[in-house]
């Protein structure tokens, strides 16, 4: 399960984005006003999975079960299936099987799920506080990556990540500041502007351009599958005009470069 949970301060009122697809950021942070001391920090918590209390979740869950569900046949058998889940935390690694004593299996199905009520569960706790204690103007969370609008005059980062680490000892941070005015986070680019924030698709230094080959014997829907990822992305993204004719002609190239057919006005969608 993939979730995002956004909350914008405005005003002293707190609103809470909906849960949904994480392009969403780019839609929300567009929008959202810019003040002179406004910077971005992107905070990432370092190996989740393996560090989300089992027993604490439980709890969690149980309480939730309790309070939305009145059926107590239903509510049991769901605390069953977490019992029965999280006695088979086991995976593979380097050809070794191995049983984890506390945290969430990597690579489980069921782990991004439990790991989100275990973290909704803190911001519902502690997320009004710490963000009225450290000026935090929005607060934006994607499974595990934290986007961070805050004051640096008023509070610096570490002592925000040290607020975090408090609520729960076995979670670790990491941190990335905004530099000459941008910040990369998830795929996208986010510019500080004298107009508003503005985004644009980010892409690792790492990144190639080798995708399936039209030539290979592939079903066509395979090889056509990263394509059409390309240009949904771009759709779907609210970037500017510039930054769109940019996108498109590296997904133009990338199709060159691996033989695909190239229309100037159409594209497999």
């Amino acid at each position: 399960m993939f979730c995002n949970v956004g909350i914008v301060l405005t005003g002293g009122a707190m609103q809470h984005i909906k849960p949904g697809k994480h392009n969403r950021l780019n839609h929300e942070i567009e929008g959202y006003p810019i003040l002179p001391q406004s910077a971005l920090v992107s905070i990432d918590i370092t190996d989740l999975y393996t560090n989300v209390p089992v027993t604490e979740t439980r709890e969690v869950i149980a309480k939730a079960l309790e309070n939305d569900i009145p059926n107590p046949q239903t509510r049991d058998e769901l605390i069953n299936w977490y019992d029965t889940t999280t006695k088979q935390n086991y995976f593979s690694s380097n050809w070794k099987i191995m049983i984890l004593k506390e945290g969430l299996a990597m690579g489980a199905p069921t782990s991004g799920l439990r790991a989100e009520f275990f973290l909704q569960n803190l911001e519902n706790i502690h997320l009004a506080h710490l963000t009225e204690k450290h000026k935090i103007a929005g607060y934006f969370r994607y499974i595990d990556d934290i986007l961070l609008i805050h004051d640096p005059d008023h509070t610096s980062i570490q002592d925000i990540t040290n607020d975090f680490k408090s609520l729960y000892p076995n979670l670790k941070f990491t941190t990335e500041l905004q530099t000459n005015n941008k910040l990369n986070h998830l795929d996208i680019t986010i510019h500080r502007t004298p107009t508003g924030w503005k985004t644009s698709i980010y892409r690792k230094p790492t990144l190639t351009d080798s995708i399936i080959p039209y030539s290979s014997n592939h079903p066509a829907q395979h090889k056509y599958a990263v394509i059409r990822y390309l240009y949904n992305r771009l759709h779907t993204y609210n970037v500017h005009d510039h930054v769109y004719r940019t996108e498109e002609n590296t997904i133009h190239n990338i199709m060159f470069n691996n033989a695909f057919p190239i229309t100037p006005k159409t594209h497999p969608i």
